[in-house]
């Protein structure tokens, strides 16, 4: 697996999950989770939302996936990957590979974090 290159937005997200903890965003100014961290926050329109990270539950609805069968990372394939609603917020989504179980959207999943990246599992 390639590792994220975090930037200055994403790097609070990518610290937590090496720790194995599911780390979203929140805009200081309106209180709205943002996934993916924005320089604007897409809820309230703030040009400074000054986020501050905060662990979530892990949890989350599947709503789509799809069946990766070719890639141009030179991952093995075929992989499965999920879009995830959180169970936090409506339509606080993130999309990751699921590493356990058969995909149906209206499942209920759990954030893991194999070699320090979101994945999941039913």
């Amino acid at each position: 697996m390639i590792p994220p290159v975090p930037d200055e937005l994403s790097a609070p997200h990518w610290e937590a999950a090496a720790r194995g903890v599911l780390a979203v965003p929140r805009c200081a100014d309106c209180e709205w989770l943002v996934l993916p961290p924005e320089p604007v926050c897409p809820q309230c329109g703030s040009v400074a939302p000054a986020y501050r990270y905060e662990g979530l539950s892990g949890r989350g609805t599947i709503r789509s996936w799809t069946v990766v069968r070719k890639s141009f990372l030179g991952e093995p394939t075929p992989f499965t990957v999920v879009d995830v609603e959180l169970a936090e917020q409506p339509d606080l989504r993130m999309i990751g590979r699921l590493v356990h179980g058969e995909p149906h959207p209206g499942d209920t999943v759990t954030a893991i974090f194999p070699d320090g990246i979101p994945a999941w599992t039913t």
